[in-house]
């Protein structure tokens, strides 16, 4: 029997977290009846040909699109095999497309939106495209033909869809990328929480759903023998949700004898109810280090976006990682709508603390972005605020640095000055570094950043020496 190609697109971005969004959606389609081709491209010198030589004779273009720059690049490609291959079928998915079907339908190029899970949706929608019917009535999907929208498609069990298929990818293009043979892998899907400056709750409706600890063994050590990483990014929104299942992997991983380290996502509060066994079991199993999104150090501030975790809990996880040897990278958030400067300087002051507990220790300081979808978008918008109107300005977020408008010219200069000074003070000792860590140590203690010296000349000498 002749299997219809069914070409996905990864679009190009500045990271090469593996496409795990279209090995899920390209994994869920019968492999009898389907020959699934993904191009990724960033792993392309001219994309664009690259697709146009891929869909020639294919039934069906799907392409995953974030927020942001990918975007830009969704369009392009879009357009070129409008042109060139006009008879091909388009269809985008992922985070933008959920959550601005209609405009996106509109501007995009594409025949057919896929909105939420993908997996049952564009399954559904490939065997519409190939039997030549039409897409009315698909659950999840909106078809340019009528644009008006379908019902919803509830969200699933992860459990029900069958494993990714890696070799769909070139696992090894991407640990050269990496620069380190680090495997990105997904164990659960969606978030229970309702922080207000993300979209999640919007995409996934609030609903989250794990693998079993079981079936991740049984993945795992086939996806380690077959390709030697050694390294797993486990790339969840909320890792640490169960603690029975966290503990049922790192049984797993141990049981198995699977000689690989990993790092995933935790809540401060997760982290602080984790139980002391647990958290040492996982160390064992080969876990080393965390994410803790703690994005203000005002509580404040976290009460306002609701996050739902304290201060406090965000340093008990802390401490109870450092007593495992478990690293942790911190993000915090500056610069959200209205934000007052004794809120800024709280956040700075809760990093100063983080940093202090050792080099493993780090934060990452990002600036606020209106991302659609969030109740904080959502709420600019009624008060009358700009916001990205068109595909292009949603694609032009990420453009032009990463500072805030909600920021003032003075707050940036400080946050970028403690940003550099933060990661000399306290990263870990090399010939170079020592003699700075003071100095930066006694800038950071008091906000003292004007005339930095050290700054400008070490970035001249040493680009990237600092990171």
């Amino acid at each position: 029997m002749r299997r219809h190609r069914i070409v996905l697109y990864n679009p190009r971005a500045p990271y090469y977290t593996m496409p795990l969004a279209l090995l899920a959606v390209g994994s869920a389609l019968d492999q009898s009846r389907y020959e699934v081709v993904i191009v990724d491209g960033r792993l392309e010198r001219d994309p664009i040909a690259r697709v146009l030589a891929a869909v020639e004779g294919a039934a069906c273009l799907g392409i995953s699109v974030l927020t942001g720059t990918p975007i830009r690049d969704a369009l392009a490609v879009t357009r070129a095999v409008r042109a060139a291959k006009p008879r091909c079928p388009i269809v985008w998915g992922g985070w933008h497309p959920s959550l601005f079907p209609v405009d996106t339908l509109r501007e995009s190029g594409a025949d057919a939106i896929v909105i939420g899970q993908g997996e049952e949706t564009f399954a559904d929608v490939v065997e519409r495209l190939v039997a030549g019917e039409t897409l009315r009535g698909v659950a999840g999907a909106m078809a340019a033909a009528d644009v008006c929208m379908n019902p919803p498609r509830p969200t699933r069990d992860i459990n029900g869809f069958p494993g990714h298929d890696y070799g769909l990818i070139p696992i090894e293009r991407y640990f050269t990328l990496k620069r380190e043979r680090q495997l990105d892998y997904i164990t659960s899907q969606g978030c229970r929480f309702r922080c207000t400056f993300c979209a999640d709750p919007t995409v996934y409706g609030r609903a989250w759903f794990g693998l079993e600890p079981a079936r991740m063994g049984d993945e795992l050590e086939h996806l380690w023998k077959r390709h030697g990483f050694t390294d797993v990014g486990f790339q969840d929104e909320t890792f640490f949700t169960h603690t029975a299942r966290v503990s049922g992997i790192a049984d797993e991983i141990l049981r198995r004898g699977l000689r690989f380290s990993w790092m995933a996502t935790m809540r401060a509060d997760q982290g602080a109810r984790l139980d002391d066994a647990v958290l040492e079991s996982c160390r064992r199993a080969g876990l080393r280090r965390v994410m803790i999104g703690l994005e203000a150090g005002s509580q404040a501030m976290l009460d306002w976006m609701k996050k739902d975790i304290t201060l406090d809990q965000t340093f008990v996880s802390a401490e109870k990682c450092r007593a495992n040897g478990i690293a942790v990278l911190f993000n915090l958030i500056i610069g959200f709508p209205d934000e007052t400067p004794e809120s800024v300087s709280a956040t700075l002051a809760a990093a100063k603390r983080l940093r202090a507990l050792g080099p493993d220790f780090q934060v990452a300081l990002f600036h606020y972005r209106p991302y659609p979808g969030t109740p904080i978008t959502d709420d600019l918008a009624r008060r009358g605020r700009p916001l990205p109107r068109s595909l292009r300005d949603w694609a032009a977020i990420e453009d032009g640095g990463a500072r805030s408008p909600w920021v003032d010219p003075d707050t940036a200069v400080l946050v970028d000055r403690f940003g550099f000074y933060q990661r000399i003070g306290w990263s870990r000792r090399t010939l170079w570094r020592s003699p700075l860590q003071v100095v930066a140590r006694w800038r950071c203690s008091g906000d003292r950043y004007a005339f930095p010296i050290e700054k400008t000349v070490l970035e001249w000498l040493r680009p990237g020496a600092t990171s």
